[in-house]
């Protein structure tokens, strides 16, 4: 993905951003510290224990260069009030304490030839450091990587890692976009962990979250209160404002950092809803530009409910996350209507239309907001369109961050009829960590909060729930208690076990079909359409290569494909069926899924 020549190193010419905070200079005779504040009138560095005064230039700059190296600790002094940088590329002692100089291209990469992963061969595996092992670290995650490639996913999608306050928790706190958090391991750690990764095959994708910070540790209002803005405001509070210049490269200068010094290979945008922005060239369109002007594939993929195509067709960005599959599979396994799932159906006739349609709102209006939601998908290519039947937020914003699988009414038979439909589509598909295997442990929300912000919000997480009459009685999990963070860690060894064992080998041969067979490979939506009979639901695709046909029994009773009365022959043989090969000829049990075809 990038070149097989070293990082370049650090100069004057790079970009606003990527010049403030502490930067080791090339001939390696000391380090440039340099801040940028619209409030302060005199500036100091404190290196090691030693303060030293910066000096002012002009636009409210002010810098020194010191004859100290990467492990160098450092805090800025602002009018002589101590204050960590918010521009600092490690903070080992979390992020109201002192940052680490470091030397971000000194790392010794064993894969530099890497070019990456097309959107249409990526099968998207999302995982939380802090819990997809027991010791929650990058190290100890690196040695999950093959197993992540004996399953047949392409694609890691890492939950945010920008440090935020306290030891655990999901991430969407970030405060120090630029600092990897310090309990999963140091810089060199996330890069060796890239670096394994693209020895394997495997990409490497980052969650990012540029529309808010969290609420403990972001100090860029002691530095200038323009970062942020009145105008407008997001779901957490005031408006980032993107029309600063600073505040514009310190979110483009990150998403550069991730992809050129760690060589990641693309970024997940979270919540690109709440990313406002009134410049003349919006701040999405800009970070696509900077994504894709370097070398390789990369990838910008942006988590957004509201269906809008133009987030690929005109700001460039390469994909979206789809809610509304999602929420018609939840439907239709669960039953569940609270909340935002009041607007879908379920079953087979809606299941139909959505992957006929890419997504279910495409103009009509949205009950919950009063007003139109969405347009049509039709410019859109099937790899464009990312689905799930899970992910951190459909399983943690529940009140025990129960999976799909352990949900009332979802049966394994079901789950792995959900499964083997997610994963025959040819739209882009991505795994929650666990999935492969219907997981028996939860994902809670969880966070370590001081106590006064922590109470608030245990306090807030209960009174959320109480409007949801699903979970009257339902206990809340408290996200402050330790033990709510360590029931979330997966536990790998429930794989071995029958229903488990069984349900991973299905993914497996799901995705090496998926990688295999030449139908599936095909990605044009024109090649697909879907429709229902009664309960059940039927995908055709027809390429060059041959024909597939997916059945899902959604009715109460056994199926024989041969007696369904479809719109088209059923022509070929059994390929695959989720409740496998020991099942035979017999009838499609009720929730179960086979796929068909002929041709090659």
């Amino acid at each position: 993905m990038t070149d097989a020549t070293p990082t370049p190193p650090f100069d004057d010419s790079d970009l606003l951003a990527t010049r403030l905070g502490a930067h080791p200079l090339p001939d390696g005779s000391g380090t440039r510290f340099r801040l940028w504040s619209t409030v302060t009138r005199e500036a100091a560095v404190r290196v090691d224990g030693a303060t030293h005064p910066m000096t002012p230039l002009e636009g409210g700059i002010f810098e020194v260069v010191l004859p100290v190296g990467p492990g160098a600790r450092y805090l800025f002094l602002l009018d002589g009030m101590e204050r960590p940088d918010p521009y600092a590329r490690f903070l080992p002692d979390g992020v109201h304490g002192e940052a680490e100089v470091m030397d971000l291209t000194a790392f010794a990469w064993q894969h530099p030839d890497w070019r990456g992963v097309a959107l249409e061969d990526c099968v998207f595996y999302e995982l939380h450091v802090g819990t997809f092992t027991a010791e929650g670290t990058y190290r100890a995650a690196m040695e999950r990587l093959p197993d992540l490639v004996d399953l047949g996913v392409t694609a890691i999608e890492l939950m945010p890692v920008a440090a935020f306050a306290g030891r655990h928790g999901w991430g969407y706190d970030g405060v120090a976009l630029y600092a990897p958090h310090a309990p999963y391991g140091r810089p060199e750690d996330l890069m060796a962990f890239v670096d394994a990764a693209h020895g394997l095959g495997l990409a490497v994708f980052l969650d990012v979250v540029y529309n808010h910070f969290g609420p403990d540790g972001n100090y860029l209002r002691a530095y200038s209160p323009t970062y942020f803005t009145d105008r407008f405001h997001s779901a957490w509070g005031e408006g980032l404002d993107y029309a600063e210049p600073h505040m514009r490269r310190l979110v483009t200068g990150n998403a550069r950092m991730w992809l050129r010094e760690y060589r990641l290979d693309g970024l997940r945008l979270d919540a690109t809803q709440e990313i406002r922005d009134d410049s003349p060239v919006h701040i999405l369109a800009e970070l696509a530009d900077e994504v894709h002007r370097l070398r390789g594939t990369h990838l910008l993929l942006a988590e957004d409910y509201r269906n809008l195509p133009e987030l690929v067709t005109e700001h460039r960005l390469d994909g979206i996350w789809v809610d509304d599959f999602h929420h018609e599979v939840r439907v239709t396994l669960t039953g569940d209507r609270d909340g935002y799932y009041a607007p879908y159906q379920g079953g087979a006739a809606a299941l139909a239309h959505v992957i006929r349609r890419g997504w279910v709102f495409e103009g009509q209006e949205w009950p919950l907001e009063g007003e139109p939601r969405g347009r049509p998908a039709d410019a859109l290519r099937a790899p464009n369109l990312v689905y799930y039947i899970q992910n951190h937020d459909q399983v943690g914003n529940r009140p025990v961050g129960d999976r799909l699988n352990d949900l009332p009414h979802v049966s394994m038979t079901v789950y792995r009829g959900a499964s083997t439909m997610l994963l025959s589509l040819p739209m882009t598909p991505l795994l929650f960590m666990g999935q492969e295997w219907a997981a028996g442990t939860p994902f809670p929300f969880f966070s370590d909060h001081h106590a006064e912000l922590g109470q608030l919000v245990t306090e807030g997480r209960r009174r959320e729930f109480g409007h949801f009459a699903g979970f009257a009685g339902t206990e809340v999990l408290d996200p402050q208690d330790e033990a709510t963070f360590r029931a979330a860690k997966l536990n790998w060894a429930e794989r071995r076990e029958e229903e488990h064992a069984r349900t991973l080998a299905l993914y497996r041969a799901l995705l090496r079909r998926r990688r295999e067979d030449p139908v599936l490979r095909h990605r044009d939506r024109a090649a697909l359409t879907a429709g229902h009979v009664g309960d059940v639901l039927w995908v055709r695709w027809q390429a060059p290569a041959g024909e597939r046909v997916l059945l899902w029994n959604l009715a109460a009773a056994p199926l024989v494909p041969a007696e369904l009365e479809l719109p088209f022959p059923l022509s070929g043989g059994l390929l695959l069926r989720s409740e496998g090969p020991d099942s035979g000829e017999a009838p499609l049990a009720p929730g179960e899924a086979a796929l068909l075809g002929s041709g090659a």
